[in-house]
């Protein structure tokens, strides 16, 4: 048998045993994996996976599922109170402008997946890459899988502070890495207001505006001006 790229030998990442993948997996009972196989190695691994699962009547089923393992990944909210602003940037998605996005220049949050990093570690390497700020303290908002119909990704979530003399280099992104990203310093009122007329549809920025607003940095302004009473 031909040597076979990405599993018997490396592939142009280094990468063996990409087909075994959840062969191990024993964790629920009521799923059993019996095939996994390798469809495409690029950049990141497209797999299909049998397995047969057991219904909530008692009935097993056999079923097949394809899965797009990109890796893990971390994205982070920084804000300036004093200044009642956020960092965002703005770049071309290809997957958003082929799905309907009027030009695919998409607002988000900065974010990247953790490659070798931990996930804060990760998140301040994406910061300094595509913001040009380094991070205050981090706080950890919460973990997400934000496609787990077919993304394998889990998405850590952070928040952070920052100021102007922190914003330390250009940003943009890695150029090598066919990024050019614009940064975006915003007032937070027009950002969240940007989630509702449809001018930020990122899920991940959504959800990281909407913390903000209801429990995080800019909470006790939004029940000021909303004139909600503290709890």
């Amino acid at each position: 048998m031909t040597p076979r790229p990405g599993i018997d030998v490396p592939d142009h990442r280094g990468r063996t045993a990409l087909d075994r993948a959840g062969r191990d997996l024993t964790r629920n009972p009521d799923v059993v994996v019996r095939d996994v196989e390798l469809t495409s190695r690029g950049w990141h691994v497209l797999r299909r996976t049998t397995f047969d699962l057991r219904r909530r009547d008692g009935r097993w089923q056999r079923q097949q599922r394809e899965t797009y393992d990109r890796g893990n990944g971390a994205v982070v909210l920084p804000y300036d109170t004093t200044r009642g602003t956020v960092l965002l940037t703005r770049q071309f998605r290809y997957p958003a402008y082929v799905n309907d996005h009027p030009d695919g220049m998409l607002i988000e949050a900065a974010a990247g997946l953790l490659d070798a990093d931990d996930p804060p570690a990760a998140i301040r390497r994406e910061a300094a890459e595509e913001l040009g700020v380094t991070l205050g303290p981090l706080t950890h908002v919460l973990d997400a899988y934000m496609s787990p119909g077919s993304v394998t990704e889990r998405l850590h979530f952070f928040a952070a502070p920052y100021t102007p003399a922190d914003r330390t280099g250009p940003g943009g992104g890695l150029e090598e890495d066919g990024e050019d990203i614009e940064v975006l310093e915003l007032p937070f009122p027009d950002a969240l207001a940007m989630t509702r007329d449809g001018r930020i549809t990122d899920g991940k920025t959504v959800l990281l505006l909407q913390w903000a607003a209801l429990h995080g940095p800019f909470a006790a302004k939004v029940e000021a001006v909303a004139g909600i009473e503290p709890a």
